[in-house]
């Protein structure tokens, strides 16, 4: 029998054509399943010795195709769920745009500034709009050129099976940080940063802890425009951020702080991220600076992406650099590891 039905008992028999009308489809489903009117009146059933029909049964009998669709759309609705709890959704690789990194040096000692490129020949400032600092709120041209120690701790962060780096959080003496927020909103972003789990702590390698006595691995220093001038060179001359060793540095550069940068396409609060992960990215051994990998895809944290996501614009900066000329362009990333 077809369906498991039989003549009489749900469906009816067709006199004409002896096929079964209504019967015990499993893809045939009432209008109102729930109702108990099928719209016709029923004879009475004959009395015939028959296998009690299971719950399933009178349950597939009843809803049809719905008896399939309702669990199949359950599971998928649950994976749907984990899928966006898990950061689902198209994923990048190292094909289609995850960002990668360069080879790090284990040894950051010396005097040299890391993290600014050659001068090229000298007219690029003018040559590259998108590297100009945008308009915007006030900052502090000349600070006093020595720093303050912003007090607070933290607990360790990441596991740090090759280093611990410890790290202060200073602001240059003569900059005003009302207007964003204070010194500890400064010092709150800096920490939540290195503590995101997209940024450098993904990488088993590395633990970081901020202390605010004693000698730091580094120093993350918000500092102003001409100091940052001397800290960090001005042979390319656009506002720069960079990690000084011989200071013991990160070098931040408050008016970037403030405004951003024309070339990044993100909100403020990504941009500080950025500028964060990048320098830091120099203090923990990745000095050189990394070019857009996949074209649309996202930018490498230690791309230069205060001056451009676009490898022709960082090209122009450093010729003979490792960022070639070839048209790819990137989006905005403000993290080491994105997916992290």
């Amino acid at each position: 029998m077809r369906g498991g039905g039989h003549p009489g008992r749900e469906g009816r028999v067709d006199d004409r054509t002896d096929n079964r009308v209504g019967s015990h489809q499993p893809l045939r489903a009432l209008w109102d399943p729930v109702s108990g009117d099928t719209g016709r009146t029923r004879g009475p059933r004959p009395d015939r010795q028959v296998r009690k029909q299971s719950r399933l049964g009178r349950f597939v009998a009843t809803y049809g195709w719905r008896a399939y669709a309702i669990p199949v759309l359950a599971v998928v609705t649950v994976l749907v769920l984990v899928d966006a709890l898990r950061g689902g959704g198209p994923t990048d690789t190292a094909e289609d745009g995850l960002p990668g990194f360069g080879t790090r040096s284990t040894s950051v000692d010396g005097t040299g500034i890391i993290g600014v490129p050659p001068q090229a020949d000298g007219a690029f400032a003018e040559s590259i709009s998108s590297g100009t600092l945008p308009d915007g709120g006030p900052f502090t041209a000349e600070g006093a050129g020595t720093w303050r120690v912003l007090p607070g701790t933290s607990p360790k962060v990441g596991q740090g099976t090759e280093q611990v780096f410890t790290y202060t959080v200073e602001v240059e003496d003569g900059i005003d940080t009302t207007g964003f927020g204070g010194d500890e909103s400064f010092a709150r972003m800096v920490d939540q940063t290195l503590a995101n789990p997209k940024s450098w702590t993904n990488d088993a390698r590395f633990a970081f802890q901020r202390i605010d006595a004693g000698e730091p691995t580094f120093r993350i220093s918000l500092t102003s425009q001409m100091t940052i001038r001397e800290a960090c060179g001005y042979d390319i001359q656009l506002e720069v951020s960079c990690y000084n060793p011989g200071i013991d540095r990160v070098v931040l550069n408050e008016p970037r702080w403030v405004r951003g940068a024309v070339a990044f396409q993100g909100d403020i609060g990504s941009y500080r991220q950025y500028l964060i992960n990048h320098e830091v990215g120099h203090a923990v051994g990745y000095q050189a600076h990394q070019p857009c990998e996949a074209d649309g895809g996202l930018a490498p944290v230690m791309m230069q992406q205060t001056f451009g996501t676009s490898n022709n614009d960082i090209a122009k900066l450093d010729p003979e650099g490792v960022v070639p000329m070839d048209g790819k362009t990137c989006r905005f990333n403000p993290w080491p590891y994105p997916r992290g």
